[in-house]
């Protein structure tokens, strides 16, 4: 039997509020909400505790569609996140048990820090790499033509991730001795990621409904970049910069998801890339409510609530944190509320929807 709506507030999508909080253009009448993604087994338990699939048959042809939309506004979004189809990559992975409290059925998938499928240039050449013209829209092309007209699209997913397919494509170890030993092969992997996702870009805003892009790349670790901020420089922010530009001159906003102190970079994904919006925030590196008076007057703030804390806390201090932040982080806009990083399946439920709720009430 589906349980009532956790929510005795009411709210409706309104996408053109949301992308005014990116454009930072004054304090918005409400709290809104954004999150990078929600693990599949979060989305199932909800869907299975509310009944929100109820009358809807998994045999339809667009049912992760019309779900993702049920979703997204049971739970208080203004949009859906959707990129193309034919972007997908090959990487050495390795997989081990989930232990998470909704354990998901494959085990949980780990990138080779030592070694990927490109480690020399016969490995460079030979490599499958996606073909821009067998790049397909047929996600973005069912949201343009249903998506409810008070919802938007962010553009993303499979998106702009320069920093980590070097990463991926070579692991992070043979990375680094690469970007010493073989600085060519590296600018080579840049180039074709560059290339890739500048048609993916194109595609995405063909579509009126895609209001704004978003590009995902972890650059950083607990205390600083992955690689030098000069190499980031050379190698990572011009793909993150032609993105920016090209969203701009289509009047979109670019936001940005990156873990990591990020901090010796700022100025250049401000000024540099001109990104509108940060995503990602771990409390033992920049806890939000610094960030907001630190960097909240040059560019739009994201989630900040950390996962750790969402994982540790009770319901009553993930309340009392969640007002804290809030009377930090609205005033002026510039901020929407969300996780530090994305709604993963070892985050309980009650505590994710607890921080929904307090974003409603305030």
């Amino acid at each position: 039997m589906p349980q009532r709506s956790p929510f005795p507030t009411e709210v409706k999508p309104d996408w053109k509020a949301f992308v005014r909080i990116l454009r930072r253009q004054g304090a918005p009448s409400r709290v809104h909400y954004c999150e990078l993604f929600l693990d599949g087994e979060i989305k199932d338990a909800i869907c299975e505790r509310y009944g929100l699939l109820d009358g809807l048959s998994p045999e339809e042809p667009w049912f992760s569609h019309v779900k993702e939309i049920r979703i997204q506004r049971f739970l208080g979004y203004d949009y859906v996140r959707c990129g193309v189809e034919g972007v997908a990559m090959t990487f050495n992975r390795h997989v081990a048990a989930d232990t998470a409290g909704l354990t998901r059925a494959g085990g949980r998938g780990f990138i080779d820090e030592h070694t990927g499928p490109i480690a020399n240039w016969d490995e460079f050449e030979a490599y499958p790499w996606p073909d821009p013209a067998k790049i397909t829209t047929k996600a973005l092309e069912w949201y343009q033509a249903n998506l409810p007209d008070d919802m938007c699209v962010i553009g993303s997913g499979g998106f702009a991730h320069f920093a980590e397919h070097l990463s991926w494509l070579m692991g992070h170890e043979t990375l680094c001795l690469a970007l010493y030993e073989n600085p060519e092969l590296v600018a080579a992997i840049r180039d074709r990621l560059v290339a890739l996702h500048k048609k993916v870009v194109e595609l995405m805003l063909q579509f009126d409904r895609v209001k704004v892009i978003w590009g995902s790349d972890d650059m950083g670790f607990r205390t600083g970049p992955l690689i030098s901020p000069d190499q980031l420089r050379e190698y990572v922010l011009p793909g993150h910069k032609l993105m920016a530009e090209m969203a701009h001159a289509a009047g979109r906003p670019y936001m940005l998801h990156s873990c990591g102190d990020l901090s010796t970079i700022m100025e250049d994904l401000i000024e540099g890339v001109k990104i509108d919006a940060r995503h990602s925030f771990e409390d033992v590196i920049e806890p939000i409510e610094v960030a907001k008076q630190r960097w909240g007057h040059r560019v739009a703030l994201i989630g900040g609530i950390d996962v750790d804390f969402l994982c540790r806390k009770s319901e009553a201090e993930v309340r009392a944190r969640v007002r804290n932040v809030l009377k930090t982080c609205m005033p002026g806009g510039g901020y929407a509320l969300g996780t530090g990083n994305s709604v993963a399946n070892y985050i309980p439920v009650d505590n994710y929807l607890a921080m929904l709720d307090e974003g409603r009430k305030f």
